[in-house]
């Protein structure tokens, strides 16, 4: 693409060499650089993309977006400066891409919880009805039948665009998206086009990065009122109501309240699933799902919201809900035949723990015991407030390492730990023990349990990896709860 066409949209302050080069590829990586591309030199957290312009374009990059470069300038390389080279390297990833977009019913969720729930049943709607969905979420990234693991919730701008050309020429019809805060706040969905646009809600999470619970909730809140498409909001949640009246296009909303759009009544919660009687605009119909709690409520009428203002019908919405049968690491069952039960969950927050330990409880006879941890370099103020659900919610807790990453885990345990102090304090008798090795906690609970009672692990969900240091480790908390299940079979 020539470059003039590829800075279409985009504010230029100068342009210092020929404009009308071919360019290949955008590209942010310098160790990714190749010949014709254009290197965006993007400010990260740990490093500064001006410290690689030389590596780039000794690779063979014919131009440079930038915002503040000051270094020398090589010879037949075309320098372009820009307000926001991140914002810029977006758009431009787009117009490369012919914006994709464009040519797709884009679906993009963001939420605290419930994203990645909410893009399964889209998903599973839309293709029960016929249609094709690529899907980028926080689990993998699914293009066709191609599946690639997904490093970010949502992926860099330049790989989004490329992976919805790709979904495009695929022969999709829609795309599902989880959009993270962090996506939102650092533009790597500039440049997209969204048909439908969901908030599923809004608790504590990631103040290591938006420093504020306002800083936060602006990030979520810009993706309705900078971006068009019909918006579909819970308003059951404390920002609901802000949201839709401020949100930018049509609204529909939905929740367990008699003043919203698409409404769940006559609500029945099971061990076995749930279902309830669902009013729309569109209509009424009973959805019955295998998806357990209360809060998998919510996620099936936003994914059934997002599936009307696609135009799919009532029927197909209640046919694609009830075939979506589990999402990995979400309440996903370990099964070798023992008398209780256990579920791996990826509830790494206050909110997320408190909800399915709640879903836990409602089919537990026995003892609820949890097994838990939190991140390293991540949010630390949620770690006494984690604690202090787990203590409150179950009958013994399990304090392990999460991924702790560059963090000492005791430090991590230490500030969890006072959380659960504090609420034990409130509720006498409760146990809790500390296992810093997570395969030993896992063994230890597994080892506890008693007919009847639910073992909860937490946290990791569908991931297949710890991050000790700066290494990553395979370790899946299914795998290691199967072997511990087998093991005690086979002793007893």
């Amino acid at each position: 693409m020539i470059l003039n066409d590829l800075l279409k949209n985009i504010e230029v302050l100068d342009v210092e060499g020929g404009a009308g080069i071919d360019v290949s590829a955008v590209v942010y990586d310098s160790r990714k650089a190749l010949p014709g591309c254009i290197f965006a030199a993007v400010k990260g957290v740990k490093a500064d993309g001006n410290s690689f312009i030389d590596m780039a374009v000794g690779k063979g990059a014919v131009a440079v977006l930038h915002q503040d470069y000051a270094g020398p300038r090589a010879s037949g390389v075309t320098y372009v400066r820009v307000p926001d080279a991140r914002r810029a390297m977006a758009l431009a990833a787009a117009n490369l891409h012919g914006r994709p977009s464009s040519r797709l019913k884009l679906i993009g969720i963001t939420g605290t919880n419930g994203k990645t729930t909410t893009s399964y049943l889209i998903k599973s709607v839309i293709e029960s009805a016929g249609g094709k969905a690529g899907l980028l979420g926080t689990i993998s990234y699914v293009l066709g039948d191609e599946k690639i693991a997904a490093p970010n919730t949502t992926p860099e701008s330049v790989d989004l665009q490329e992976y919805l050309a790709r979904m495009a020429e695929a022969g999709a019809g829609f795309a599902v998206l989880e959009v993270s805060s962090h996506a939102v706040s650092l533009d790597r969905i500039a440049g997209c086009e969204f048909a439908v646009k969901v908030f599923t809600n809004f608790t504590q999470d990631h103040l290591d990065f938006h420093g504020t619970m306002e800083e936060y909730y602006a990030a979520k809140k810009e993706l309705f009122t900078a971006y068009g498409g019909v918006n579909i909001i819970n308003l059951d949640d404390l920002r609901g109501a802000d949201l839709a009246s401020s949100s930018k296009g049509r609204t529909l909303t939905y929740a367990i309240n008699e003043k919203a759009d698409i409404r769940a009544t006559g609500i029945t919660l099971g061990p076995s699933g749930l279902a309830f009687v669902m009013d729309s605009p569109e209509g009424a119909v009973k959805i019955d799902s295998p998806l357990v709690g209360r809060h998998n409520v919510y996620n099936i009428l936003a994914a059934a919201g997002a599936c009307i203002a696609s135009g799919i019908s009532l029927s197909e919405v209640a046919s694609g809900i009830a075939g979506m049968r589990e999402v990995p690491g979400r309440l996903e069952k370990v099964d070798a035949g023992q008398d209780f039960v256990v579920l791996v969950d990826y509830a790494h927050t206050e909110d997320a723990l408190e909800r399915v330990l709640v879903t836990a409880r409602e089919f537990t006879p026995g003892r609820l015991i949890t097994v838990f941890g939190c991140g390293g370099d991540r949010d630390r103020t949620k770690r006494p407030r984690m604690g202090r659900v787990a203590s409150r919610l179950s009958d013994i807790v399990v304090l392990t390492s999460d991924n702790p990453r560059t963090e000492p885990s005791g430090e991590i345990l230490a500030q969890a730990e006072a959380g659960i102090i504090e609420e034990g304090s409130k509720s006498k008798g409760k146990g809790y023990f500390i296992l810093e090795d997570r395969a030993e906690s896992i063994d230890f609970a597994i080892a506890t349990a008693k007919p009847g009672d639910t073992v909860l692990i937490a946290g990791k969900g569908h991931e297949d990896y710890q991050i000790i240091g700066e290494r990553k480790f395979h370790f899946d908390d299914r795998e290691s709860a199967r072997k511990s299940v087998l093991k005690r079979l086979k002793c007893a």
